[in-house]
């Protein structure tokens, strides 16, 4: 940035006070403000604009506020200060100010915020660096290595130094007195110089650090994470990809294959379709009715078994006192239709198939779950799928069940209790923990079923996002 764009001040206060391009003063000097208003606990005030904000304005954020707004004049957040990093390189103001507002912090939550703020908003300072600004500005120390003196300083300096040629001194001035080997030069305590008995100031003195510290820090190294390095500081979300697969997926799936006779769709046993080993390599979702594919009505006695190996089970409970038994829990899901299972004489079937809508898991084709009130025909892996099972609080309804201790069961698998309007719920049901979810049918408002029956599905969907990771 050219000098006159790092030097910008724009009057605040002071309407006399105009742009000016020379080097910069105490007074002019952004960094020396900075650290003038510390002094005096003066915190200075971000802004949008040359003029302080307003009373009573909400706060502006250091990402995007565009001045730094001191008592006697405003800076642009770019201008490039007398701060420089170690290899030479101008640190802006906003970088500067930001450092000292999270000076406290550690190193980790130092960079974590910087990149929080954008890739590029605020240079990332060193540790060393970030120590030696904020000792400096708080008057710990009046040079370091890292600020450049004002050129202001150094001028009156050297014109004092000349003005007061020590002893006739080869060169003159200051150089002059150290080539003499120090002659009539004394050191005082506040890191000037009196040479033949008049002060000059001298700034940038050289400071010699130690060995063994800068050994230390040559070991630093900025932290990183995975998002760092493989996506950057915003994540890219590739969530919609997988949904336009699925759609593809499923317009390939449904796509009748060409010049197909009509003797094709009822294939004998060890009849092969031309077709058919591309559509048996896409996943096929058992929602999809066997007429719709090839690959369905080539294979009709293994197609459904296998999709039916990946349904999700829902387990009702055996228990005579049920509200929900096999008799009506078909019409109950599928319709929210509450309706007694006295007044439905058997017998019953033994395994429902109730398809539903479920968003988490795929948002278009429904998912088929399988509702059975008996494990006696269950399999190990089976209860991988089981995502929802009903209770009335009897624990002997456990006793055959993966996971037959209550409250184990139901920070595995979801549970719901279905009572009678204005019953208590048991205790023994309440002491299983949050896993089992409480709902009430009313006796005589039909209305209100579909209420009860959402209630549940919105529960097996919330288990099955924890479940399977969806």
């Amino acid at each position: 940035m050219a000098e006159s764009d790092t030097l910008l001040r724009v009057s605040v206060s002071r309407p006399d006070t105009t742009m000016s391009s020379s080097s910069p003063t105490a007074d002019t000097d952004p960094l020396s403000l900075l650290r003038l208003s510390i002094s005096q606990s003066s915190s200075p005030s971000l802004s949008h604009t040359p003029n302080p904000p307003p009373q009573g304005a909400s706060p502006v954020t250091l990402a995007s506020a565009s001045y730094l707004i001191f008592p006697s004049a405003a800076f642009p957040l770019w201008t490039k200060t007398r701060f420089q990093k170690s290899g030479g390189e101008s640190v802006d103001l906003r970088s500067i100010y930001f450092a000292w507002l999270h000076r406290e912090d550690t190193i980790p939550d130092y960079i974590t915020k910087a990149q929080n703020l954008g890739d590029g908003v605020v240079t990332n300072l060193a540790f060393l660096e970030r120590l030696e600004l904020v000792t400096w500005l708080e008057g710990g120390q009046e040079e370091s290595d890292f600020i450049k003196p004002l050129a202001s300083a150094v001028t009156s300096a050297l014109a004092s130094a000349d003005s007061h040629t020590v002893g006739g001194a080869p060169g003159g001035g200051v150089a002059g007195a150290v080539a003499m080997g120090g002659q009539g030069v004394q050191s005082t305590p506040g890191g000037s110089a009196k040479i033949g008995g008049s002060s000059a100031a001298l700034t940038g003195k050289v400071r010699v650090t130690d060995p063994r510290l800068l050994e230390i820090y040559s070991y630093e190294r900025v932290l990183s994470n995975r998002n760092t390095f493989l996506r950057g500081i915003k994540p890219t979300d590739f969530s919609h990809v997988r949904k336009q697969a699925e759609d593809f997926i499923t317009r390939l799936r449904n796509q009748k294959p060409s010049g197909s006779n009509p003797s094709s769709s009822t294939p004998g046993p060890h009849h092969h379709h031309p077709h058919h080993p591309q559509q048996k390599s896409l996943p096929h979702r058992s929602s999809h009715p066997a007429s719709g594919s090839a690959s369905a009505t080539s294979t009709p006695s293994k197609s459904p078994s296998k999709s039916r190996s990946r349904d999700p089970i829902i387990l009702l409970s055996p228990s005579a006192s049920s509200l929900l038994t096999m008799a009506n829990i078909k019409a109950f899901l599928e319709n929210g239709s509450f309706i007694p299972a006295s007044q439905l004489p058997g017998p019953h079937e033994t395994i429902h198939q109730i398809s539903r809508l479920i968003p988490a898991i795929h948002p278009t084709a429904p998912v088929r779950f399988l509702v059975v009130d008996s494990i006696e025909k269950f399999k190990p892996d089976y209860w991988d799928r089981v995502v929802g099972v009903f209770t009335t609080g009897q624990a002997w309804q456990f006793r055959d069940y993966k996971w037959n201790n209550p409250v184990e069961l139901f920070r595995q698998v979801r549970g719901f209790y279905v009572g009678w309007d204005g019953e208590t719920v048991p205790d023994q049901v309440r002491g299983w923990g949050a896993g089992v979810k409480c709902l009430n049918i009313e006796r005589n408002r039909r209305f209100r079923d579909r209420e009860v029956c959402e209630s549940i599905w919105d529960g097996i969907e919330t288990g099955m996002k924890l479940k399977f990771g969806r």
